[in-house]
């Protein structure tokens, strides 16, 4: 599959901490697995060229469809916003998997992003299963099934830490039906957020970063350590005793219908520049 497009970056969308399967390969490609296929990624220019799956399901994964700059002038027009575009043009949300999103998310507590990634590639290796594909090797992310029926050891041997606990505890749940993920997209956001915290793991920002990435839902604001270090040094810089409450009320009033990708632009923005919050300007 070749297609030309504007406004996008293959590097910024792959690269901005949303998702975990993917690898930069020598010239600039990417590999990386997409359900039961080993998919290769390049760009050049405004071309993209995308193999291994069908057509209509890369399209889906990468939401080619979405107009990015419309998106983008939904955003605040305030001067972090701004270099945050700037820094990350380009970037789009991914919509993957919703159990593998879910579980990759309950991997990542306290851990950096090269770390998770490991992780995650450590748990295909051992529970998924083995894939092959135009000489490109590769493991399919595991299902809930197959989690679940792991031991704990398996899932430590994957190097999650505790996480293992909370992973095997979470996947038993939802083979066992006591969670159905498939019921989520149906619900409204705050009932959602709900359901999917009864898993042992799931705290409101895995389950942002569950229902953005994985469920595409735009109302997630993920707060995770850099969102809550940009919200309080580039909006609230300054001000003493801002609680978390307040920061939520804010970015539900502030960032428009589009808050999580948003969200993810400011992500990605200060992750790569920690230089930007140490003396913010406020105008």
């Amino acid at each position: 599959m070749e297609v030309t497009m504007c406004n996008f970056h293959l590097g910024h969308t792959l690269e901005c901490g949303q998702a975990f399967r993917w690898r930069r390969l020598a010239g600039g490609s990417y590999e990386g697995v997409i359900g039961r296929t080993v998919v290769h990624a390049t760009q050049t220019g405004d071309r993209l060229m995308l193999s291994g799956a069908p057509a209509g399901t890369l399209a889906d994964y990468f939401q080619l469809h979405e107009d990015i700059a419309a998106i983008v002038r939904t955003f605040p027009n305030d001067p972090h916003m701004r270099r945050a575009v700037a820094f990350g043009c380009g970037m789009r949300l991914l919509r993957q998997d919703p159990w593998e999103c879910l579980a990759s998310f309950i991997c990542s507590a306290a851990k950096q992003f090269v770390q998770i990634c490991q992780v995650v590639d450590n748990l295909c290796r051992t529970l998924g299963e083995p894939l092959k594909a135009d000489g490109r090797t590769g493991f399919a992310f595991p299902s809930a099934a197959a989690v679940a029926r792991a031991t704990h050891e398996q899932l430590w041997s994957c190097k999650m830490g505790f996480r293992a606990k909370n992973l095997l505890a979470t996947a038993r749940m939802v083979d066992s039906d006591k969670v159905r993920l498939e019921t989520i997209a149906a619900m409204d956001y705050p009932r959602a957020v709900e359901e999917l915290m009864k898993l042992p793991g799931v705290g409101p920002k895995v389950a942002d970063c569950a229902l953005l990435f994985g469920w595409g839902r735009q109302e997630a604001f993920p707060i995770d350590v850099w969102i809550e270090r940009a919200l309080r040094h580039l909006y609230f810089a300054g001000q003493r005793r801002v609680t978390r409450r307040r920061l939520v009320e804010f970015h539900r009033s502030y960032f428009g219908p589009y808050a999580g990708y948003a969200q993810q632009y400011l992500f990605h923005y200060v992750r790569n520049n920690p230089q930007s919050l140490i003396a913010a300007p406020r105008k």
